[in-house]
């Protein structure tokens, strides 16, 4: 599948990574896509996926899946990243989130992109400087470093925090993962 989508040569000689990073959430999973060129950060486009409240949990499943990889052939980009669950007291919406996790990482490794993680702390920490800020500063944050950017969402910002924290961070995971 990603072969048959090429981008234009002249962004991948320049040095530019177009990112997707993904906030998973089974009721909605946020999505955000930014191109990066060393430090400098564009906007490309963001938005969030629905699932029905009142399906079963495989059918819910699909439609994420099937919205996502829609995203991915639309925007076609180079790699992506999705936050970490953090630990939920709730055994049951853990579970969901996590179902809800494996969508958000099957759809891009099957499209052939290196899909990284990030845990929630320091996707914040590099977005605001806090690693526990809340989702309003992560929002404004997200407007100061994407000025074009509209993210109609928490979801969408969060997943564009994402996109934000795999550029800052995307040599030392390729450092750690080499070291393996």
């Amino acid at each position: 599948m990603r072969d048959a989508f090429p981008r234009s040569g002249a962004t991948a000689i320049a040095g530019t990574v177009r990112i997707i990073g993904i906030d998973p959430g089974l009721r909605n999973m946020g999505w955000g896509i930014i191109e990066a060129t060393g430090s400098r950060l564009v906007y490309v486009g963001c938005g969030t996926l629905h699932s029905q409240a009142a399906g079963e949990t495989a059918s819910r499943l699909r439609e994420l899946h099937e919205g996502l990889a829609k995203v991915i052939a639309t925007h076609r980009p180079d790699e992506a990243a999705v936050e970490e669950t953090f630990v939920n007291r709730d055994p049951q919406s853990a579970l969901k989130l996590g179902q809800a996790r494996g969508v958000a990482l099957v759809v891009p490794a099957l499209a052939g992109l290196p899909v990284a993680e990030y845990a929630a702390n320091l996707i914040k920490k590099t977005v605001t400087g806090s690693g526990h800020a809340e989702k309003t500063q992560i929002a404004m944050m997200i407007k100061v470093l994407l000025p074009r950017c509209e993210a109609g969402s928490a979801d969408a910002a969060d997943a564009l925090a994402v996109a934000i924290t795999h550029a800052q961070h995307r040599g030392m995971k390729r450092l750690e993962q080499g070291a393996r």
